[in-house]
């Protein structure tokens, strides 16, 4: 990359992390002695056939579409949205998964509570910043430097409506951040809705029914970053055939100059 530094801001695919929802990240490994000896039944080749008795390592993977760093697509929202078919994340646009990154520094504000649009025109504010359209837009909260402990689904705040629409507008496509998920832990929201609350469970990713929108979830390293905004972000995710979201190894791109 010749003067540019690539800052990893993925989680690693571990089998069943801390806060999986559903449990269902399988990794089986098949080392390179198990590997020979399949091929050597498989194909009734002599024993010893292969050198030292071993072959090409690989895994067998289970998983959620929505392990690790991820793109939600809007599929994943709601069957329709802006009153068409969502898209799924194989017709997500790669246009909007690169582009101009920028943080917004948000790690003061405490597990549970809701991120606002005062808490998003200040941080932008902090950094003396104007939202343009197609920024990718990563909201730091450190919750991922707790990725691999117990309680790590529960110890973010999380985007709302109306902090999900102002980015929205603002012409942003890909939003995301580094916690389990874009909106408040799942655990907050029931209680509400057991309190008779209604209207705060899951709101913000509801939003993508009205408005056409993409975020990512368990980003990793936001802290890594030297700076908020004059680097680029790539975020391609996999393409999952009609799925709701892509698995994706997220990276920050900085020209060292």
């Amino acid at each position: 990359m010749g003067n540019h530094q690539i800052i990893d801001l993925s989680v690693p695919l571990i089998e069943t992390p801390p806060g999986a929802f559903p449990a269902t990240e399988i990794v089986t490994r098949i080392s390179h002695e198990e590997s020979a000896k399949r091929r050597t039944q498989e194909y009734n080749l002599p024993e010893g056939f292969f050198p030292d008795n071993k072959l090409s390592a690989y895994e067998i993977i289970k998983l959620n579409a929505h392990s690790g760093t991820h793109l939600d697509a809007p599929w994943h929202y709601g069957p329709m949205s802006m009153g068409k078919p969502a898209k799924t994340i194989d017709q997500v646009p790669l246009e909007w998964c690169y582009g101009d990154g920028v943080i917004l520094d948000l790690s003061h504000i405490k597990a549970g509570e809701l991120i606002t649009v005062r808490h998003l025109k200040e941080a932008l504010n902090r950094i003396k910043y104007e939202l343009k359209p197609y920024d990718i837009v990563l909201i730091r909260t450190d919750a991922s430097k707790r990725y691999l402990e117990a309680g790590y689904d529960s110890i973010h705040p999380g985007m709302g409506r109306k902090s999900t629409i102002w980015l929205i507008r603002k012409g942003i496509r890909v939003m995301g951040i580094d916690a389990k998920s874009w909106d408040r832990p799942r655990q907050a929201m029931v209680e509400e809705l057991k309190m008779g609350i209604k209207g705060t469970f899951w709101q913000a990713h509801l939003t993508g029914r009205e408005m056409e929108y993409c975020h990512l979830e368990n980003l990793a390293n936001l802290d890594a970053i030297p700076m908020a905004c004059g680097f680029k972000v790539a975020v391609f995710p996999i393409k999952l055939q009609g799925g709701s979201a892509g698995w994706v190894r997220a990276v920050a791109i900085v020209e060292e100059k």
